[in-house]
C-alpha cells in the first residue's frame, strides 16, 4: 500500500531543473541533490539530472539512446549542482552532447549523452526468463519491517523502505542485511514508482520515462557483484562508490507499471566490481541496458 511517506516526487523533484546562466558551455541548469542517509548523494540522481539536461537541450525532436559518465567527485546532499550542456554536434541523424555537473567550484560529473532520429530498421528484442512475479514478493518496506542489524540506523532503514521513489522486490532475494538467497553472480529486481510519475517540466512524459530508467538504476546495479561476494549493505567496513556508468536506451516505453530489472555481475577484482543490467516491461519488451563499474572495499 502507497502512503504519503511512499511517493515518486523524490525522483521527479531530483530532475525539475531550472534554467541558469552558463559559465563554461553553452547552456546551463541547476537542480538540487535529493536527501539520502549516506555521506555522499545518490549516484543515480546525477545521472538523471543530466539526462535531464541534455534532453532539454535538444529540440529537434531527437530521442537519447545513449549516455556515458564518470563521477569524478561525491555530490553534497540537499545542495544545488550546476549542469552545463555543450553542443558538440547537432546532424540529421545524430546529435551529441557533453554534461558537466558542478558544485563548490568543482567539477563533480561528466558525460556524453547521444541522441537519435531514428529510422526504419531490423528489429530484436531479448527475452526474459519465467520469475516469480512481484506480487508474491516481499516489498522492502515489508521485508525490512521486524529487521534490524549491522550498520543499518533508522534513518537508512526509512530510506530503504520509503526514500527511494520505488517498490523493489528482489529475486531470490534483497541484500539489505545478509545475502537472502543463493550466492550467485546474478539476481533480479522488479521496480515500480510508489506512485503515478508527476510531470516535469521542461520534459515530455517519455523522457522524464527515460530520466526515471536512469535515475532508479544506480540503486541495484552493483548488488549481483554484493552477492556473489557475500556482502550485504549493512555489513560493517563495506564501503561503495559509483566511478561510471553507461546506459543503452533501445526503445521509449512506460514505467508506471512494473518493470523487471535483470543484473548479473560481469567482474570484481582489485576493489573494483562491474555490475550489467537490463530493464523488461511486465510482457518482456526490453527498453534499456546499464553497465556499471563501481568502487567495493570491505575492511
Amino acid at each position: 500500500m502507497t502512503t504519503s511517506a511512499t511517493t515518486s516526487a523524490i525522483f521527479t523533484d531530483a530532475v525539475a531543473l531550472e534554467k541558469a546562466e552558463p559559465e563554461h558551455f553553452d547552456l546551463a541548469f541547476t537542480a538540487v541533490t535529493q536527501p539520502c542517509p549516506w555521506p555522499k548523494a545518490y549516484g543515480g540522481d546525477l545521472v538523471a539530472a543530466a539526462a535531464a539536461a541534455a534532453m532539454r537541450s535538444v529540440t529537434d525532436g531527437k530521442t537519447l539512446h545513449s549516455m556515458h559518465s564518470y563521477f569524478l567527485r561525491p555530490a553534497d546532499i540537499g545542495a544545488q549542482v550546476r549542469y552545463e550542456v555543450e553542443l558538440l554536434r547537432d546532424g540529421r541523424g545524430y546529435s551529441t552532447r557533453q554534461v558537466r555537473g558542478y558544485q563548490n567550484g568543482k567539477p563533480l560529473y561528466v558525460a556524453l549523452a547521444n541522441f537519435a532520429a531514428g529510422e526504419p530498421g531490423g528489429s530484436y528484442r531479448a527475452e526474459t526468463t519465467g520469475l516469480a512475479s512481484p506480487e508474491d514478493l516481499p516489498s522492502s518496506e515489508a521485508f525490512l519491517a521486524e529487521r534490524s542489524g549491522g550498520t543499518m540506523t533508522d534513518e537508512s532503514k526509512r530510506y530503504w523502505m520509503q526514500g527511494r521513489s520505488f517498490d523493489m522486490r528482489h529475486v531470490p532475494g534483497p541484500v539489505y542485511l545478509a545475502v537472502e538467497g543463493e550466492k550467485v553472480p546474478h539476481q533480479a529486481v522488479w521496480v515500480k514508482p510508489f506512485d503515478p510519475l508527476r510531470p516535469v517540466d521542461g520534459l515530455t512524459d517519455a523522457q522524464r520515462d527515460l530520466a526515471a530508467l536512469a535515475y532508479v538504476c544506480d540503486y541495484t546495479i552493483l548488488e549481483p557483484v554484493l552477492r556473489v561476494l557475500d556482502l550485504p549493505w549493512a555489513r560493517p567496513g563495506l564501503v561503495t562508490a559509483s566511478l561510471d556508468h553507461a546506459m543503452w536506451f533501445h526503445r521509449e516505453g512506460p514505467v508506471d507499471d512494473w518493470l523487471l530489472y535483470a543484473q548479473e555481475a560481469v567482474a570484481a577484482d582489485s576493489g573494483r566490481g562491474l555490475g550489467l543490467g537490463r530493464f523488461f516491461t511486465r510482457d518482456g519488451l526490453h527498453l534499456a541496458t546499464v553497465a556499471q563499474e563501481g568502487m567495493i572495499r570491505a575492511s
